[in-house]
């Protein structure tokens, strides 16, 4: 694997290294011994999949508070979404800022979400499966969000939004919360 950093310190983009003959390839996607290497979480204690009918979907931005705040390495299985987090640390130098990675079925990257980062996603393909591995448990109190289309953000989403939950459409814009 190649750990690639974001302008996002802790965050990063991981290649796969495929070992390639006659019958295609084989690669790690994860490996325990190089995250820890790296000071990278690497006790992940739950898997999900989102789904995504439509192209131009939006999911996100999700994050948790703490003590429940997560870590989530997330790889598209099926399709193509344009991933986007956002720095949400209170000391950090980029707070606020955020980057985009594309992530596909074929080119198989992965990206490490740190702590405190909102996550969240647009659909480039019909049918697209995302995967996640995240280290914490779901907490429905700690849950929280920001709108995908906060003016202080200012993600330029690749597609037309053409879905979006109304719990992620209305979260608060960072003016009105507590995220300022």
């Amino acid at each position: 694997m190649r750990f690639i950093e974001t302008k996002l310190p802790g965050a990063f983009v991981i290649e796969l290294e495929p070992l390639e003959d006659s019958r295609g390839f084989f690669a790690r996607t994860f490996c325990a011994r190089e995250f820890s290497e790296r000071a990278l979480t690497h006790d992940f204690v739950q898997c999900s999949i989102a789904m995504n009918h439509r192209r131009g979907t939006v999911r996100g931005m999700h994050y948790q508070l703490p003590p429940a705040s997560e870590v989530k390495l997330v790889r598209c299985t099926s399709g193509a979404v344009y991933d986007v987090i956002v720095d949400l640390r209170p000391d950090s130098p980029t707070r606020l800022q955020h980057i985009a990675v594309e992530l596909t079925a074929q080119n198989r990257r992965s990206l490490y979400v740190p702590e405190m980062f909102a996550h969240g996603m647009q659909v480039l393909e019909d049918g697209s499966e995302v995967f996640y591995q995240i280290n914490k448990s779901h907490e429905p109190a700690a849950a929280r969000g920001l709108r995908y289309d906060d003016p202080k953000l200012g993600i330029q989403w690749p597609l037309p939004v053409s879905l979006v939950s109304a719990r992620d459409a209305n979260w608060p814009l960072l003016a009105d919360s507590l995220c300022k």
